[in-house]
């Protein structure tokens, strides 16, 4: 707890800012994520291969901010290529 003020003003002004940029992070995985997996669905592997790589670069960024966790990172990127690799295997 702050013993100021002032100080617990500044400290709830700083955890709003990295709420909100973490809440923006986390948001842009997402819609790589779904951009990645509409592109699977069309069965195109030009674009589902595009849209991974982007994917990858920015889940990787979220984890290294420490906006989500390392295995969850990990986790998530082996998901989406096993769905990538099931696309190329059906062509």
């Amino acid at each position: 707890m702050a013993k100021k003020r002032t100080s617990a003003e500044k400290r709830y002004r700083q955890s709003e800012e990295r709420r909100l940029r973490n809440k923006a992070v986390k948001s842009s995985v997402r819609t790589s994520v779904r951009k990645f997996v509409e592109a699977t669905q069309k069965k195109d592997p030009p674009a589902a291969e595009e849209a991974l790589k982007a994917m990858i670069k920015k889940i990787d960024t979220a984890a290294r901010k420490g906006v989500i966790k390392k295995n969850a990172a990990a986790r998530k990127k082996s998901r989406m290529q096993r769905l990538f690799n099931t696309l190329k295997i059906a062509q």
